[in-house]
């Protein structure tokens, strides 16, 4: 692993570069969609917006999901370099959109949909940098040939080979590269979803109704091979945020079906 890169005196947090990166492809993929979808707004400013609500976000959720822990020591928890919750980043970020496409005067449903397929890329390529940085969100032992040994990263993955009754340098399930390729796929999926409701096949606000509900599945799948407690039902909070998600987007999705909305593509131009 390699959870920091040293240029002489300058260290530079993996995580943070990728999270970087990964902002900064998406803000393209979404100023992309504006363009065949003739709206005309900065999806840089706007990426940079909700990333960092997105990351406040995402950190907030996370130290608050174990509020004894944060209550106890709580500067050191919400200025580390690592620890963020995916359903946390979702609020954020979701939260200043629909602030941003008010701003803008663009019809909020258009403005989802335009956001999902780079949302998906984006959550894509940060993935990369849990993966570098090593630092926990990796999944259990397993003795399938890609199996990956975490015990350079930030959280070693050596604890819960021991913990298993497995030798320290166990290989694990590299769940961060798993996310990597399915984002991306979802992300693939949502663009080529978009261009129907463009075409006027399917109304406006099922791409974003699409990405509620595949990244609902692929997280709560995902979250079997994870090390994250289980609290609902036996269930992880990140899967319990899957199935609201799933239901919410199945929900607005029938909606839609049932009273498609009036599109007014002007007051998508400035």
């Amino acid at each position: 692993m390699i959870p920091y890169l040293h240029l002489g005196w300058f260290t530079i947090p993996t995580f943070g570069l990728m999270v970087a990166a990964g902002l900064l492809v998406a803000a393209y993929i979404l100023q992309a969609d504006f363009n065949r979808r003739g709206i005309r707004a900065d999806a840089f400013l706007i990426i940079g917006i909700a990333g960092l609500a997105g990351i406040v976000g995402a950190r907030l959720y996370h130290v608050l999901e174990s509020p004894a822990e944060f209550f106890a020591d709580p500067w050191p928890q919400i200025f580390s370099r690592f620890g963020f919750a995916w359903f946390g980043g979702f609020l954020g970020g979701f939260s200043a959109l629909l602030i941003l496409a008010r701003r803008e005067k663009i019809p909020v449903l258009q403005f989802l949909d335009a956001c999902s397929p780079a949302a998906a890329a984006g959550y894509a390529i940060g993935r990369i940098g849990c993966l570098l940085s090593g630092d926990g969100d990796y999944g259990v032992p397993t003795n399938l040939p890609w199996g990956m040994s975490f015990q350079n990263g930030v959280e070693s993955s050596s604890l819960v080979c021991v913990q298993r009754g497995l030798a320290p340098d166990c290989r694990v399930h590299p769940a961060p590269l798993y996310e990597f390729f399915i984002w991306l796929a979802i992300g693939w999926l949502l663009w080529k979803l978009g261009q129907r409701v463009i075409g006027g096949a399917l109304p406006s606000g099922t791409v974003f109704c699409g990405y509620l509900v595949v990244t609902g599945i692929a997280r709560f799948l995902i979250e079997f091979i994870r090390l994250n407690p289980r609290s609902f039902f036996g269930m992880t909070n990140a899967q319990t945020a899957s199935i609201a998600g799933i239901l919410l987007g199945i929900f607005l999705f029938w909606r839609l079906r049932s009273n498609p909305p009036v599109l007014t593509p002007a007051r998508a131009r400035r």
